[in-house]
């Protein structure tokens, strides 16, 4: 069977590792169907063909795609870019794609969407989402309830729902929570595979990032491990077990 090829783009080892270990545990991939490729330290494969993977999961990442050039570091810059040279790719051929977070924007960036920190950002936390008209009706979000909480935490949110795309899930504080555009490309802005656990790293090594004021930091965590956060990681498991067996 064909591997899922899963991309990551956080500088931090110890995020980044415990960001994949998630990704597995959640959606039940196995570890030796998985090509992992960090894109902070890796480049992508010249000519690298989707076609031999079941999948692509892509994972978040401090950086933001609306972010004007000259504020993005070198290393943001180059993994952005890796990023969109996929796109063309994954939204002509319709490969399965799950984006998550950072996904979302760069998708709906290639699509010619609007990104930015205007409205609906959210702080570090958890977020109330119910899935919408759409959303009752697709195979990624079968087994899931009609409203449950997931973590989240951007500076920058899609503004508009781009051409070709299917409104899954909103929230009050962001709209825009889960797409699909196609009928296999899929990105989510919060975070289906994260837990509490997961949530307490980040804030403690995302802390100075513009993301929450830093002495906020232990009432963040707090909130997170009271939260009942359970359901979104069924889309992760829901996208394994649709493609896994091409």
């Amino acid at each position: 069977m064909k591997p899922f090829l899963i991309l990551q783009l956080r500088p931090e080892a110890e995020v980044s590792d415990d960001e994949f270990s998630a990704i597995l545990g959640k959606s039940g991939i196995e570890p030796e169907r998985a090509h992992r490729i960090r894109l902070e330290r890796d480049d992508l494969p010249e000519n690298l063909d989707l076609a031999r993977y079941a999948g692509v999961i892509v994972g978040g990442g401090p950086g933001c795609v609306s972010d004007a050039d000259e504020i993005k570091t070198p290393l943001e810059a180059r993994m952005e870019a890796a990023m969109l040279s996929l796109m063309p790719q994954i939204t002509e051929r319709d490969v399965p794609f799950l984006g998550c977070c950072y996904g979302i924007g760069i998708l709906a960036h290639h699509l010619g969407g609007v990104v930015n920190k205007e409205n609906y950002g959210e702080t570090v936390g958890s977020a109330w989402c119910e899935r919408t008209e759409d959303g009752q009706a697709d195979p990624m979000l079968e087994g899931l309830p009609d409203a449950f909480a997931a973590f989240v935490g951007h500076k920058e949110a899609l503004q508009a729902l781009p051409s070709g795309c299917q409104h899954l899930v909103a929230s009050p504080t962001c709209p825009f929570q889960m797409i699909r555009f196609g009928q296999n490309v899929y990105a989510t802005q919060f975070h289906p595979e994260a837990d509490a656990d997961a949530f307490k790293l980040r804030i403690e090594v995302y802390r100075d990032k513009g993301y929450f004021p830093p002495e906020d930091a232990a009432d963040l965590i707090e909130k997170c491990q009271a939260a009942d956060v359970w359901a979104p990681a069924q889309i992760l498991r829901n996208f394994a077990l649709r493609y896994g067996d091409s």
